[in-house]
């Protein structure tokens, strides 16, 4: 699989699904999930609801329609919230195992991911760099291509020195 980094807008990504840091609820919400909501619109969120009434589990991915994006799905992922004391580091790995396991069940070759729980769950960076690049090369999958897009400029130097 290629692995490269962008930085710019996941839900401009002309990919085959992109992957949203959702919350346990899969209802919205700020970040990246907000972003993700708001370009795909109600769509996506009606298919959160029918798909997922009781959310999902840290760690845990499934898919649903990406609505208006130039993407066909979102797989979406509950990273874990390291502010709030989540710091098993193996559900942050989780999300990112789960994410190609779920673009293989729909069979998407292209697949565009944000840094997880890196945002307001307050992943140190570093270290969220190093689990999904690391992650992302060891996981057997289909996808071709897995492209990290950064958001902000010093984010995408971070991860172009790990790659």
């Amino acid at each position: 699989m290629e692995l490269e980094v962008v930085e710019g807008d996941i839900t401009q990504q002309q990919v085959d699904a992109v992957v949203n840091a959702a919350n346990r609820g899969m209802r919205g919400g700020g970040g990246v999930d907000g972003a993700i909501h708001r370009a795909g619109g109600p769509a996506v969120l009606e298919d959160c609801i029918r798909r997922f009434p009781n959310g999902l589990a840290t760690g845990d991915a499934g898919w649903t329609t990406a609505g208006a994006m130039p993407a066909q799905w979102v797989i979406h992922v509950v990273g874990p919230n390291h502010n709030a004391g989540e710091r098993d580091r193996s559900l942050l790995t989780s999300c990112y195992k789960r994410a190609l396991e779920v673009a293989d069940e729909v069979g998407a070759r292209s697949v565009a991911f944000p840094l997880i729980s890196a945002g307001v769950y307050g992943w140190p960076k570093e270290d969220a760099v190093a689990a999904a690049v690391d992650t992302l090369r060891a996981t057997p999958t289909e996808v071709e291509l897995a492209r990290i897009v950064a958001f902000g400029g010093s984010t995408y130097e971070l991860v172009r020195g790990y790659l």
